[in-house]
């Protein structure tokens, strides 16, 4: 009889522990909410959580359709995982400028849809770099600027800081042997 309840108190145990932590699986079973977005250029980004709101935790493996106004269409294609997080999905630059419909699809156990309108831009180059122009072609003395000064400046200060202290701490020191009257 008393075997019987010992094993049966170290069975209950068992269970409480590992109940909490299979809490969270059981509560996410179901679909996924969504959120398919441009990233303002030629590429869709998608932000997929658990219907209830909570981050979601695993990988997806997200599919992507589109269709163009005029009938051009992209896809199936596979979204990769983005660094912004869990549940944040990419695809790179995949449309052409135009408007899209953009419709995300998650496999079971998730089995989830999305649609939503994107408009695709062109990617923004940018700005021509301007050659720098040597103080000689300019017939003027070579201009100081805050990038070639301020290092200096702010070792030789971080140095003087450091002067300051060992000095305040040996005469600190110096002094409370001198209070106590040891040598």
């Amino acid at each position: 009889m008393l075997r019987t309840r010992g094993a049966a108190a170290a069975l209950a145990g068992l269970l409480l522990a590992l109940l909490p932590a299979a809490g969270p699986a059981w509560a996410h079973n179901g679909k996924l909410k969504l959120e398919v977005a441009g990233d303002g250029a030629a590429g869709v980004t998608v932000q997929a959580r658990h219907a209830d709101g909570h981050q979601l935790e695993t990988l997806v493996r997200l599919t992507l359709t589109a269709t163009a106004a005029d009938g051009r269409a992209v896809g199936p294609a596979q979204l990769e995982p983005a660094r912004e997080g869990h549940g944040f999905y990419a695809t790179g630059p995949i449309l052409t400028p135009g408007k899209w419909r953009v419709t995300v699809r998650a496999p079971a156990p998730h089995t989830s849809q999305a649609t939503a309108e994107v408009q695709a831009r062109a990617a923004q180059s940018a700005p021509a770099q301007v050659p720098a122009v040597s103080a000689a072609k300019r017939g003027g003395a070579p201009q100081t600027t805050l990038s070639s000064w301020w290092r200096p400046v702010v070792l030789g200060g971080l140095a003087v800081l450091a002067i300051i202290a060992v000095v305040w701490l040996t005469v600190r020191r110096r002094k409370a042997r001198e209070d106590t009257g040891k040598p």
